[in-house]
């Protein structure tokens, strides 16, 4: 005779100590968090990311390719400064093998508070490495708009891009 217990469907010794661990985990988790928000303080998001100590301020910028999951070794990338809604050219860059902009962007004297402006060309770098993708392309070049407000910051620049998405944020 089997025991009533054991053999039912709606007994089984796996799903409940599954649920059993998940509502431990949930209250563990709850307490935690509450232990954590009542001892730490706001984040203070008037000021920027934390500074690398050793690196005076500057401007760089990192690419990175998420289609080929590589750098974006070889890519051409033009600086502008933005001034009453005009472009100026400030220069054009090629991002090293680590992709990178070797040297800084801006450094020294050339970093100032302003408006800038990089264009990324996106549709050279996936001709170059003969990317098969549906022509013409979605993304050709990729415009990043940004402020330099504090000159006694480092800001770096991560992108992330791919033939039909890009993604940037300021960096430390």
């Amino acid at each position: 005779m089997r025991d009533k217990n054991t053999s039912s469907p709606a007994f089984d010794v796996s799903r409940r100590r599954f649920a059993l661990q998940s509502v431990a985990l949930g209250g563990s988790m709850l307490i935690a968090k509450t232990a954590l928000s009542a001892d730490a303080p706001a984040p203070n998001q008037a000021t920027g990311p934390v500074q690398q100590d050793g690196l005076s301020p500057r401007l760089t910028m990192h690419g990175l390719d998420t289609w080929h999951g590589t750098p974006a070794s070889g890519m051409r990338v033009e600086l502008f400064a933005i001034d009453d809604g005009r472009s100026k050219f400030l220069q054009t860059i090629t991002l090293a093998a680590s992709g990178r902009s070797e040297p800084p962007l801006l450094i020294g004297d050339t970093y100032r508070a302003g408006t800038y402006e990089l264009l990324l060309h996106v549709d050279e770098y996936f001709a170059a490495r003969k990317a098969d993708l549906p022509q013409p392309m979605f993304l050709s070049k990729i415009p990043l708009r940004f402020r330099i407000t504090d000159v006694n910051q480092r800001i770096h620049l991560p992108v992330l891009f791919g033939p039909w998405s890009y993604n940037y944020y300021r960096g430390s």
